[in-house]
């Protein structure tokens, strides 16, 4: 339990790094959504890859396949992506985390609940105090988000519900993502061609791409994937919520985002709902 709640601690904040990055690489104008996804996801295929290679030289191990992963989670890996980048052209930044979470939680609880996993009464209503302080939190933000967007958020959160879902038992977390995203840039070649005709992108934009990709993405991914094994479909979509308050964190520790009340408060209730229904969870469990 101590490495699982590690290994979700380390992955939602490279989640929240994620979001920072992206704000500012689009929200800048640095670079735009095609070129920020090809080079996100195709860095960190290449990285990913590379240190499949070297583990399966060093192992020896014939069993594993030469690409592990599948399909199914590179294409939601991919439209995630794209629908991520290219909807935050059109929202802002609250609107958007608004979409994109409840999205990612109703399909995860709603798939959760096909499946069996039933939450009990004090996981209940931890999850409300979280979602309430969530919605809370970003709502002073929320604007009258464009019909496009939304629908673009709304498919980047169900993506995202199903890559994270077909990580669940993952055996070979590093494997299972080297592979994917390798897969995934398949489907970014027509990004890079419209990119280079289009699109234009600064040292600054590619460089934020870059470190989105190899190190946000690829690994922090690869981590996700591993602290799956330990989590239910409820507590892995719960959790999530915590990224916008990490992230806002990050805003006010790195790009001088000022510090309030407001924050202070939802960000609280949110962590204290999640912290809650937990530990519920393990009540319920022993």
């Amino acid at each position: 339990m101590q490495s699982t709640f590690v290994l979700t601690a380390v992955a939602m904040l490279a989640f929240a790094a994620n979001s920072l990055l992206a704000r500012e690489a689009l929200g800048t104008a640095s670079i735009e959504a095609a070129g920020y996804t090809a080079v996100r996801i195709m860095s960190g295929a290449l990285v990913l890859y590379a240190l499949l290679r070297r583990g399966a030289a060093a192992s020896r191990d014939e069993a594993r396949p030469l690409l592990p992963g599948d399909w199914w989670a590179a294409a939601a890996l991919f439209v995630y992506a794209i629908a991520f980048s290219t909807a935050y052209l059109s929202l802002g930044a609250a609107t958007g985390a608004l979409i994109l979470f409840s999205s990612v939680q109703a399909s995860m609880l709603a798939w959760g609940l096909w499946k069996g996993d039933r939450p009990s009464g004090r996981e209940v209503i931890g999850f409300g105090v979280a979602f309430a302080a969530f919605v809370y939190l970003i709502l002073p933000g929320v604007g009258r988000p464009d019909p496009l967007g939304s629908v673009l958020m709304i498919a980047s959160g169900v993506a995202w519900a199903i890559y994270t879902l077909r990580g669940r038992g993952s055996r070979d977390p590093l494997g299972e993502t080297a592979g994917n995203f390798v897969r995934a840039s398949a489907f970014c070649l027509p990004l890079v061609g419209f990119a280079l005709i289009y699109e234009t992108a600064s040292m600054t934009g590619i460089a934020l791409a870059l470190a989105s990709g190899i190190v946000a993405s690829g690994l922090g991914y690869s981590i996700w994937y591993k602290a799956l094994r330990g989590l239910s479909t409820f507590q892995a979509a719960l959790i999530q919520l915590s990224v916008p308050v990490i992230a806002a964190l990050g805003a006010i520790l790195f790009l001088d985002e000022r510090l309030t009340l407001h924050f202070v408060v939802a960000g609280a209730c949110v962590l204290g709902g999640i912290a809650f229904a937990i530990l519920a969870k393990q009540k319920r469990q022993v």
